[in-house]
């Protein structure tokens, strides 16, 4: 297989910061966010500096892992667009101190299985056409949130269809849910409960993306949003 070596045994520190059960989050008004939200959210599930500190860590470890080889960044639209252009921008300052390098080249996919706040069985996969110059390369998927991992596994068998030489996942989220996989990626930023986080360009039907927090939506604002 195209180098699954997210299949091999993972340590503890592969699973990034887990977040417990019982975590609270913090409350609302100890942050800045968009008013038009104060009575959609139920609280900051893990700040935008946490979650900017952590993706700098994340950065570091895929440079030292894959520095000095060429790779294809593959983007997965639209909850992976913000953490995929912060970790870019962290890999290019780590490349401009240090005597490793990593040339980029950025490519785009979007995925679409959620309806409201459930996962469907139909995964949508657009962009797909382009993928064939993936064929001998290593490549770098990186995804917002994986939940199930059902997903994540079907994205990976029609990427491996293209014969890249390696592929490495970077995901932001990993939530532990009982239907689970568990898959995890190579590299995690935070494992957390199976609770439904919005902000950080992941949505609610489109909604959210404009927070910078990851945050807990609340039970008013999925009916607001609800389609």
């Amino acid at each position: 297989m195209a180098g699954r070596e997210q299949e091999c045994k993972q340590t503890d520190a592969d699973k990034g910061i887990v977040i417990p059960d019982d975590w609270p989050g913090y409350p609302l008004d100890l942050f800045s966010f968009p008013e038009h939200y104060s009575e959609d959210l139920e609280c900051v599930y893990i700040p935008h500096g946490v979650i900017m500190d952590r993706t700098e860590r994340l950065a570091r470890n895929i440079m030292d892992d894959l520095g000095d080889h060429d790779i294809v960044v593959l983007c997965v639209l639209k909850g992976g667009y913000q953490f995929c252009a912060d970790l870019v921008d962290c890999i290019k300052v780590l490349c401009r101190n240090s005597n490793k390098t990593l040339p980029m080249r950025v490519d785009f996919i979007r995925l679409k299985s959620y309806l409201n706040d459930q996962s469907t069985q139909v995964l949508h996969i657009e962009g797909a056409e382009n993928l064939s110059a993936l064929s001998g390369k290593n490549v770098l998927i990186v995804e917002a949130i994986v939940d199930t991992g059902k997903t994540m596994k079907t994205l990976l068998d029609h990427v491996e269809a293209f014969r890249p030489k390696m592929i490495k996942v970077a995901g932001l989220l990993v939530k532990q849910v009982p239907s689970g996989t568990g898959y995890l990626p190579d590299y995690v930023g935070f494992e957390i409960p199976n609770r439904f986080v919005v902000g950080y360009a992941l949505d609610y039907n489109e909604y959210f993306r404009d927070l910078n927090h990851i945050c807990v939506i609340s039970d008013r604002g999925k009916q607001k949003y609800k389609i």
